[in-house]
């Protein structure tokens, strides 16, 4: 196996639902953190083997394979090739790690894992429409096995499990709000958007001529304790309402990699290496404790433990996920998730893996840090996870 390096990471800001970017192209978005990467390595983008992205709604704008869509609309080279994967929530954490896979296995010198969503305009559930009546994702066989739960469902029964209270999520939220204002007030995203002109919405249902230019992420607000205690629940008798729930969001993010021989040849400079990566199954029904057993595998492999950790990013899709796996590994909370999560800045679905991976490599660089974990839970019970080394 080769040693992979990352030499560029960069994400688009995070639009929040019907904001600054919910007029724009899904393979706008995504095609231009692809662009960015190459740009700011400054390499030929024939270097790039393979690209390889994560899209859940991939239906409409996002489908025929808007990975491949993405690329040719930048007009970067038709001879390199791309696929799309779909792994739920995790979908471009889990297309980084195919990516890096084909790296290291030799099939490639670079790759590209990437991901995006533009859920404004190709909401959640999209995939399975009503009108025409094609199936349902699982049938009688299914359920003979697993109870069909919902995400929300999860997140509740990972609260009951765990402890969790109502007080607990709503102090998770008010923290993930505190430091993503913080971490913009200090500038620690610069390193890392790719700033883009969207269409100013849309009028007669088509996005509109004229532009605005986008900079920052949409979905931060001013929050307290009293204002998230007042908000209604997502489901009867739970602790969690909007407030701590990941956001509904647009956005893109890339990373670019190669084998360290190869940038080495090229003189480019090495933002991180990836240690390790994995996916794993978990419980379907509680459906989002994958974090859990996917941290436990990469630390096991590697010989380290949590407190080796120095940077955790991990999906806030709901406050009890990121709970429940701080008290099941017993993790230094001042290391997770440092400027705020997806309840403050968006869970673009398809685009999150990559979105967090960027933040990591980029923390890690900023804090002067050396070991960063990624790790993500999926729908139908899945977990990814990537191991960083700094440089």
């Amino acid at each position: 196996m080769r040693e992979v390096v990352i030499v560029e990471a960069a994400r688009t800001p995070l639009g929040k639902r019907n904001g600054q970017l919910a007029a724009s192209h899904a393979t706008e978005m995504l095609g231009a953190v692809q662009g960015a990467v190459i740009q700011r390595a400054g390499i030929d983008p024939k270097e790039v083997g393979q690209v390889i992205g994560g899209c859940v709604g991939q239906v409409g704008m996002q489908t025929m394979n808007v990975t491949r869509n993405a690329w040719l609309s930048q007009g970067l080279p038709l001879e390199v090739a791309s696929t799309t994967v779909d792994t739920q929530c995790g979908s471009s954490q889990q297309a980084t790690n195919l990516a890096y896979a084909l790296v290291a296995s030799g099939v490639v010198d670079s790759a590209i894992g990437c991901g995006v969503e533009a859920m404004s305009q190709v909401p959640m559930g999209s995939t399975v429409p009503k009108d025409p009546i094609v199936g349902k994702p699982v049938n009688k066989r299914y359920w003979e096995h697993f109870e069909f739960t919902s995400q929300f469902d999860g997140a509740e029964r990972i609260a009951k499990k765990w402890g969790i209270t109502r007080d607990d999520t709503d102090a998770f939220g008010k923290r993930s709000q505190d430091l993503a204002a913080a971490a913009w007030a200090d500038n620690r995203f610069d390193s890392q958007i790719v700033s883009m002109d969207a269409p100013v919405g849309f009028q007669d249902g088509k996005p509109t001529s004229e532009t605005h230019h986008v900079t920052r992420d949409g979905g931060l607000r001013e929050t307290t304790l009293e204002i998230l205690g007042g908000l209604r629940t997502n489901m009867p008798d739970g602790v969690h309402s909007a407030g701590t729930s990941s956001q509904i969001t647009d956005g893109a993010a890339a990373v670019l990699m190669m084998s360290r021989e190869r940038a080495d040849a090229l003189g480019l400079e090495v933002k991180a290496t990836i240690v390790d990566t994995c996916l794993v199954g978990s419980d379907p029904v509680l459906m989002l404790t994958g974090p859990i057993p996917a941290t436990q595998k990469l630390l096991a492999n590697n010989n380290l433990s949590i407190s080796d950790i120095d940077v955790t990013e991990i999906n806030e899709a709901f406050a009890s996920v990121v709970l429940a796996w701080a008290k099941e590994l017993e993790a230094d909370m001042a290391t997770v998730n440092p400027n705020g999560g997806a309840i403050a800045l968006g869970h673009p679905l398809g685009g999150t893996g990559a979105v967090l991976l960027t933040k990591a490599i980029h923390e890690l660089i900023r804090a002067d840090k050396e070991h960063a974990l990624v790790t993500m839970c999926c729908g139908g019970g899945l977990g990814t996870g990537t191991l960083l080394r700094r440089g």
